[in-house]
């Protein structure tokens, strides 16, 4: 059987492809790649922030971004790190595997909280020794705004270094340029392949180290993408 070669750069529309194509023709449940892309940024983060483990902050919005930052908080816990978990979203409108997520970390008692504003964040962020921002994915289009823009911006003035999950939240998956405002990140782990946008000039600033994280998507899928 031939290696699997590397993925390509993929467009927005590309990466959502992905998902659709390995659930409908494989099989393959969402909630499991979801599982193996917040395994893969935990252990990121432990190479990244070091001896003793800090406190962790992860923000997750309301769709699956956030629901891969769930992941990330309940393997973080399970090493030990003393995580919280801020959703900025109403726990009664998530859906599908962020929901999953978000019943999960419940059971666990591990401490999440859903707010409507990000009225205290910055207090929040403070007491953090790193940020792991999963507010939003690559299916954001348009200009960010209201408390998700507002979170975003206490972020990036807190000055903490933050691992973005897949993407930072507000940069364009295609363009590489924020959408009104964008997360900062010191460094970024992106699934499956790297994003289009990943290559302009100035998205760098925004996505720090790039590390692109294998989630389980099967050979002969990747194939279809290949450089």
């Amino acid at each position: 059987m031939p290696a699997v070669p590397e993925c390509r750069p993929l467009s927005r529309e590309e990466v959502r492809s992905l998902d659709v194509l390995a659930a409908d023709e494989y099989g393959l449940p969402t909630l499991v790649l979801m599982e193996n892309a917040g395994r893969a940024a935990a252990d990121r983060l432990v190479e990244l922030a070091g001896v003793p483990p800090p406190r962790v902050l992860i923000l997750c919005g309301p769709g699956n971004n956030g629901g891969d930052g769930g992941v990330v908080a309940r393997h973080l816990e399970a090493r030990g790190w003393d995580v919280s978990v801020v959703w900025l979203a109403d726990p009664a409108k998530l859906r599908g595997d962020a929901r999953a997520q978000w019943e999960i970390l419940e059971r666990s008692g591990i401490p999440q909280e859903a707010v409507a504003d990000a009225t205290g964040l910055d207090a929040r962020i403070a007491a953090a020794g790193w940020v792991v921002d999963g507010l939003l994915g690559t299916g954001l289009t348009r200009p960010v705004e209201g408390p998700i823009r507002d979170a975003i911006e206490a972020v990036n003035r807190s000055g903490r270094p933050v691992l973005a999950l897949d993407l930072p939240s507000g940069l364009d998956a295609d363009s590489g340029r924020p959408l009104a405002a964008a997360v900062r990140a010191r460094a970024t782990v992106t699934f499956a392949a790297r994003k289009l946008g990943f290559d302009a000039p100035g998205a760098s600033d925004y996505t720090g180290d790039v590390t692109v994280a294998e989630i389980g998507l099967p050979g002969a899928l990747i194939r279809r993408f290949a450089r």
